[in-house]
């Protein structure tokens, strides 16, 4: 008996020993287009929402007025730097602009419908001839612009960092190019012929290619020149405002 119940708690022992390997269940990261929900006690947004964080006056007179087509861009930028040094959000309040000085505060508003959305620029663009803004995916959508994707709108500049008509570093975009090579030739070319200018070649996130001219000193006058007496069958040629 003895050695029977020595034997029965030996086997009571090794099963308890024993155990199954547990299996952890991770969930899926979020899709990209997806605004990640806020959580408590967070650091202040690299891109900030315009419409928490900036009041502007219903008395502000505009010190620019434009009007002409808007248009909006997300994915592939989203996440990728702008022109101003911030990771692009598209779920942000921003948008792009050829000329107007980094950090601008501006109003846009859909002529169609007269929905508004008061937006910062943060990036340059679009290079598309006859569009004049690219909003943010979210100023899009304030607007009423995500399903037809482009509109008439006004834009009225409420507050800028620097004066838009002085100073500036100032530069030529051209393109964009489907192939690197037309891009390297026209680049090659006007290096021969603006030896002062820096000329850059390269290529954007939805893989087209693209020239920039930048000219001594930044100067706006030197870029209009090359502006006007430059020519390519590919694309456009715009005047940009880099800071």
């Amino acid at each position: 008996m003895k050695r029977f119940a020595l034997l029965f708690a030996f086997f009571v022992f090794l099963a308890g020993c024993s155990h199954k390997s547990a299996k952890v269940s991770v969930a899926p990261p979020p899709p990209i287009e997806q605004k990640p929900a806020a959580t408590p006690n967070a650091g202040p947004s690299e891109t900030p929402d315009l419409a928490d964080s900036i009041a502007v006056p219903l008395d502000t007179k505009p010190l620019l007025v434009e009007t002409g087509i808007a248009s909006w861009y997300g994915p592939p930028y989203h996440n990728r730097r702008a022109s101003n040094g911030e990771i692009y959000d598209m779920h942000a309040m921003t948008a792009a602009h050829r000329t107007l000085p980094l950090g601008s505060i501006v109003r846009v508003t859909n002529i169609e419908n007269g929905d508004s959305a008061v937006v910062r620029i943060t990036d340059r663009g679009p290079f598309i001839e006859g569009r004049i803004v690219d909003l943010s995916q979210a100023a899009a959508k304030k607007v009423g612009l995500v399903q037809k994707g482009t509109g008439q709108v006004r834009i009225e500049v409420l507050q800028t960092p620097a004066p838009i008509e002085s100073g500036g570093k100032w530069a030529v975009q051209i393109g964009g190019f489907g192939h690197e090579a037309d891009a390297r030739d026209l680049a090659g070319h006007l290096s021969r012929r603006y030896q002062t200018a820096k000329v850059l070649t390269f290529n954007s996130p939805a893989g087209d290619w693209w020239v920039r001219v930048r000219v001594k000193d930044d100067l706006r006058a030197r870029a209009e020149e090359v502006l006007r007496n430059s020519k390519t069958s590919q694309g456009g040629i715009f005047l940009v405002r880099l800071d």
